[in-house]
């Protein structure tokens, strides 16, 4: 009994080795990254800026009105709310008393300077893949900007994800640190592309689906993820924001002013919600070269249709005609006038909704936020002066809402969904702006 208890205890005691020698933070491979095509930063420090910038740290942990790179904003998920840290050179409530390689250690491992796990909120999943040099530039620029005393505020998570210890298990199933290995089959542009998009561009966080743990699903469901209570459409599907079929100078034009609605476009898409701010705060800024870059890795993604049926209300079938019907006069009243009479828009001020993508995209929810609260593309060196859509939250009930988007949905050669009033209902939770 002793020998087979002895036997036991040495098998779990080698099986508990194996676990921690596979979850500890081990890698350490320095990583190379594919050169940009072009070249501007002359200094390291410039470097990390626009390593920085492009990544949009300022975005996620800057609060609305508060100090830049000071934390405190707020990032609401379905496990609870989120709030970014201070990164400034703070000594005491920043990461002023961090080295390179704690920086590092948080970027590519996903762990605090005191060997906390980090919560997948911040992207390490994505930054992982960032080289050390480009990691330690990012560093030297940080030490750079004003130092700002400002403690961190305590997550707000509910039971039993505010147990940081269970994301050892979590780590466990979904992450392997790693950085990127450029492709020897794709160019020169599609490998930095590829670095830029799954990396420090982090598009993945947003705009890939994700399980009820909050990791990745895509390969069995390439659809869209949730960001801020909008929804980012999936990369994969044309019918979404896939651009496989798109210009190459299209898709840079989106990327940098937020629109494609200049003269001689095939395309005509406008940026909205969390993505507006993205160009603003960080895509308008980045270098022609790398946009390129981005664009051909983009292009190469391939067609693949969601699977499965979005989860939002129905409607009962026998309710559609009087929606159909009473949306027409809606859209008549209130819409027409800027979107025209057969949804063909009013150029440059309101799009076309004829044939559109963003209004009959399978997930019904941006439209809802876009009737509710309004929205505008960001205001760029490409478009200074955007044009924008009112917010109609206090005009519209939810029953006119949903009835004016059924109807925008089932015309002028759109064929999608029905919007349910629940639906709308579900989305009267502020702009989050």
């Amino acid at each position: 009994m002793r020998a087979r208890h002895a036997i036991t205890v040495a098998i779990l005691a080698a099986l508990a080795t194996v676990a921690l020698w596979w979850l500890f933070p081990r890698d350490r491979q320095t990583g190379e990254a594919p050169a940009p095509l072009q070249a501007h930063a002359s200094t390291e420090i410039e470097r990390g800026r626009e390593l920085v910038l492009l990544g949009d740290c300022q975005g996620c942990h800057t609060a609305q009105g508060g100090r830049a790179f000071a934390g405190r904003r707020g990032i609401p998920t379905p496990f609870g709310t989120f709030f970014a840290p201070n990164i400034t050179p703070d000594d005491a409530t920043g990461i002023g008393s961090w080295t390179e390689a704690d920086f590092w250690h948080a970027l590519h491992n996903g762990y605090a300077r005191d060997g906390k796990p980090l919560y997948p909120t911040f992207p390490y999943t994505n930054y992982t893949q960032i080289s050390r040099r480009d990691v330690d530039a990012m560093y030297a620029y940080l030490r750079t900007i004003p130092a700002v005393r400002q403690p961190n505020r305590a997550h707000e998570l509910g039971f039993p994800y505010s147990q940081r210890w269970l994301l050892v298990a979590w780590r466990a199933l979904y992450f392997r640190p790693g950085v990127y290995k450029s492709d020897p089959q794709h160019s020169a542009a599609w490998n930095r592309g590829a670095y830029l998009t799954r990396g420090l561009a982090h598009c993945s966080a947003c705009h890939e689906a994700r399980n009820s743990l909050g990791a990745i699903q895509s390969r069995d469901n390439p659809a869209g993820g949730l960001v801020l209570d909008w929804y980012a459409p999936t990369l994969y599907s044309s019918h979404e924001a896939g651009v496989r079929e798109w210009s190459e100078g299209d898709i840079v034009n989106l990327l940098r002013t937020g629109i494609t609605s200049g003269h001689g476009t095939a395309h005509r898409d406008s940026t909205m919600g969390p993505m507006a701010e993205v160009v603003y705060g960080s895509l308008q800024y980045a270098g022609q070269g790398d946009l390129h870059a981005m664009a051909t890795y983009l292009k190469s993604l391939p067609e693949r249709v969601p699977s499965g049926r979005a989860v939002f209300a129905e409607v009962a079938p026998a309710d559609v005609p009087g929606m159909l019907e009473r949306g027409k006069r809606l859209y008549a009243d209130r819409c027409a006038r800027c979107h025209g009479d057969d949804g063909e828009g009013r150029a440059p001020a309101a799009p076309a909704l004829a044939a559109s993508r963003a209004a009959s995209m399978r997930s019904p929810i941006d439209p809802v936020r876009i009737v509710l609260y309004g929205g505008f593309p960001p205001g760029t060196a490409g478009n200074p002066r955007p044009f924008g859509m009112p917010p109609f939250y206090q005009t519209f009930n939810n029953d006119d809402v949903a009835s004016v988007l059924t109807y925008v949905r089932a015309s002028w050669g759109n064929r999608a969904s029905p919007v349910s009033p629940e639906d709308v209902e579900r989305n009267r939770t502020g702009p989050l702006w």
